[in-house]
């Protein structure tokens, strides 16, 4: 029984499914696109466990660089465009070899006919041609390691772009070079600033105008290292250029602007290796109002939207999503410089009791935590703040002292409590000589100490000395311009090394062989077809997800054998391969307790089903559950990332409710823990007013166990809705009152 030893189940199940030796079944997968596994490994859905990080680095860094199609004729778009490169090759040191047909010179330099010409190999091709498919199989003769295809009118263009950018992937493929782009452009060969030092921000756009601000960050003392815009991503995608630059020591943060992922399972693979390398990835994925696209007949798929699964996928693997290109380049600037904090309380320290009420308020509404300083820390402050200031945090000191050493003895005392690990400083507007002062002191603080210090300078300007000279010339003081963007930003630096210091890849534990039930399962299933309540109950059955008592029944008399043999109070329904939602059609009679009460509903449900025109398989008389909460369980399919799991609020208000959390399998157990605090109702699971708390522990196991099943059904199962799961008070388990599933 589930509910028996579910306490220690949760973990035992994961070794014992991962441990039986049944052979490997033939692996489907809708996945599309390169991603494969490197040492062939692939989970029990068949899709690729690991990836190689393609070694990009002749690509940034060349010996040699082929420029088909140069030219230096004046008013030539390909002129400035050959200009810019050609200087781009001398900052990294690479050899230039100009291509074109009818050309001997350009710019001074040799120029070959053809590809074919080039007197020696070359790691980078850049293609200044309209259409880049013939020249590909020339590179691939002359083994040309990289190629840029700047052209458009490929996938952007709509439907005979598309099939032509399907053509240039494939001779891409056959030719076994790697190719960037096409619509692409000079952004990977932009000029960085090589004055910079510290951990620098690498920086991936799938619109190259969208990086801009990152890139700009340079102008703040902030390093860049590499910028990739991947442009339609007929070849090199997002996932690419993320391994590598999670490989990269000098790589402090990487920096996304993402459109559209090209293969999901390729692109987790790589939030995965920078998650476990400890890098920290923040992306601006668009699409968040785009409705996806699956018409559902469950719940499940009801509550599951595209970008939902998205958002999750992201979280689940420490991706930090931000909204703003401005949040982008804060937070990556935050993220990439700042050391490991030592302590995840926020202190805010202001000359404003205003403004630190106002910043104290938006930073716990975003979940920062502000502890209350000691009865110690305080009275140490007040021996530089005057009594009546409020020290407790935020810390008013009433304006900063500017003639003595005061103020570096406040803000050294605030850091030396073993409870703060970020002192952040709103200065809402230049008030020299105090707020010039403040900066100073807060600069060199920041000198001597490993915590984090924030500042925002709300100056609209801009220009003041402070801001320009004292704040921006260190790379010790994160400072930002708002609010929002200091608290996006720390929120994210605590999260990310918190998410990481007990990071575990999931693809290490996914299960790569079927388990005992998969067979069972694969016996049920109906190829394009819904099951019957009935038989998607006995799915989940075969994996050892507990139902109630129950008989499928063809006539009055045998269901009032079938209520005698279930028990007293029972609970009717029909049971047939088109229903999915039998409430609403009043298919279901609830706490029947006699039999003439089951001969009725046995006929009026038979009476409904046939004046509905509803097949039916039977009716069934099931087992009365009545104590616990009600949830929902289920499995969708997502076009990007194949199955995923949903958990939620349940019941028949479920879709008004709409409280769900979503995964990606593979997870772990502690992924289906953090499923359920992210719900609104989470304080359901906890017991509320004189109710008992559920049985949490049974609940992560049905979704351990609903996981497994998603991945071996893998995409045979369309849908699956467990809706409700009913959750019994703690120790005595939880039972799928009612179940639906879809075949594809």
């Amino acid at each position: 029984m589930l509910g028996s030893t579910h306490g220690t189940l949760t973990t035992d199940f994961r070794a014992r499914v991962s441990a039986c030796g049944e052979t490997p079944r033939t692996a489907v997968h809708s996945t599309t696109g390169p991603a494969t596994a490197a040492d062939g490994a692939v989970d029990v859905s068949g899709r690729p466990l690991t990836s190689d990080v393609p070694d990009l680095d002749r690509f940034f860094r060349p010996e040699s660089v082929a420029v088909v199609g140069a030219s230096d004729a004046e008013g030539r778009p390909n002129t400035g465009i050959t200009r810019q490169l050609i200087a781009w090759a001398e900052r990294v040191g690479a050899r230039v070899h100009p291509v074109h047909p009818t050309r001997t010179s350009v710019f001074g330099r040799p120029c070959h006919a053809s590809v074919a010409a080039l007197p020696e190999p070359v790691d980078l091709a850049v293609l200044l041609v309209a259409d880049p498919l013939p020249v590909i199989e020339e590179l691939a003769e002359a083994k040309v390691k990289f190629a840029v295809a700047f052209a458009s009118g490929f996938a952007e263009t709509g439907e005979a772009g598309a099939e032509a950018q399907t053509r240039l992937a494939a001779a891409v493929k056959r030719s076994g070079l790697r190719l960037l782009g096409p619509n692409t452009n000079l952004n990977a060969f932009q000029e960085f600033r090589e004055d910079l030092d510290g951990p620098a921000i690498a920086l991936i756009t799938q619109s190259g105008h969208q990086g801009r601000p990152v890139y700009a960050l340079q102008e703040l003392g902030i390093r860049l290292s590499h910028w990739a815009p991947t442009g339609n991503e007929a070849d090199l995608e997002t996932a690419d250029f993320l391994s590598y630059f999670a490989e990269q020591p000098e790589v402090g943060a990487i920096a996304c602007y993402v459109e559209g992922l090209k293969d999901g399972r390729s692109f987790l693979l790589a939030a995965d290796r920078a998650a476990r390398n400890g890098v920290p990835v923040v992306a601006v994925k668009v699409g968040r109002t785009e409705a996806g696209a699956r018409t559902a007949a469950s719940h499940t798929g009801k509550l599951t939207g595209a970008d939902t699964v998205v958002d999750a996928a992201l979280r689940q693997f420490g991706v930090i999503r931000v909204d703003g290109l401005d949040e982008l380049q804060d937070t990556a600037a935050l993220l990439a410089r700042a050391r490991r904090p030592q302590a995840e309380g926020v202190v805010v320290y202001s000359i404003s009791g205003g403004t630190g009420a106002h910043f104290s308020d938006l930073a716990t509404e975003a979940g920062l935590t502000l502890p209350t300083l000691s009865r110690a820390k305080q009275d140490e402050l007040h021996q530089w703040i005057p009594d009546y200031l409020n020290v407790a945090n935020p810390v008013d000191n009433g304006g900063h002292p500017v003639g003595d050493w005061r103020g570096r003895k406040i803000i050294d005392a605030i850091l030396a409590d073993p409870a703060v690990g970020v002192l952040i400083c709103p200065i809402t507007g230049p008030f020299p000589p105090m707020s010039d002062k403040l900066a100073q002191d807060l600069v060199d603080a920041a000198e001597r100490t490993d915590k984090l210090i924030c500042v925002i300078w709300g100056s609209p300007v801009g220009t003041e000395e402070a801001y320009r000279t004292t704040l921006l010339g260190s790379s010790r003081v994160a400072t930002f311009r708002t609010f929002g963007n200091c608290i996006t930003a720390v929120r994210a630096y605590l999260h990310h090394h918190r998410f990481t210091a007990t990071y575990r890849s999931p693809f290490a534990d996914a299960p790569r062989t079927p388990s005992p039930s998969y067979r069972k399962a694969q016996a049920l299933m109906r190829p394009g077809q819904q099951l019957s309540e009935h038989a998607a109950k006995q799915l989940l059955r075969a994996y050892g997800i507990r139902v109630p008592r129950e008989q499928l029944v063809t006539s009055a008399a045998a269901a009032v054998r079938a209520a005698g043999l279930v028990g007293y109070p029972v609970v009717m329904k029909a049971s047939g391969p088109q229903l999915a939602h039998k409430t609403e059609l009043g298919l279901v009679k609830v706490g029947l307790t006699s039999a003439s009460q089951i001969r009725d509903a046995y006929r009026e449900l038979t009476d409904i089903a046939r004046y509905e025109d509803v097949p039916l398989d039977g009716i069934l008389v099931c087992q009365m559950v009545e104590r616990g909460v009600e949830m929902v369980v289920g499995v969708t399919q997502d076009d990007l990332f194949g199955p995923t799991v949903t958990v939620g609020l349940g019941g028949v208000l479920v879709e008004v409710l709409r409280d769900a959390a979503v995964r990606v399998p593979p997870f772990g157990e502690d992924q289906a823990r953090a499923m359920l605090t992210e719900l609104r109702g989470h304080a359901l699971l906890e017991g509320v007013r004189g109710a008992p708390p559920a049985d949490v522990d049974a609940l992560v196991e049905v979704v351990l166990r609903v996981q497994r099943m998603a991945l071996e059904l893998g995409d045979s199962l369309s849908e699956l809705d467990i809706n409700p799961l009913m959750v019994l008070p703690r120790g005595q388990g939880a039972v799928a009152l009612d179940a639906l599933a879809v075949c594809r």
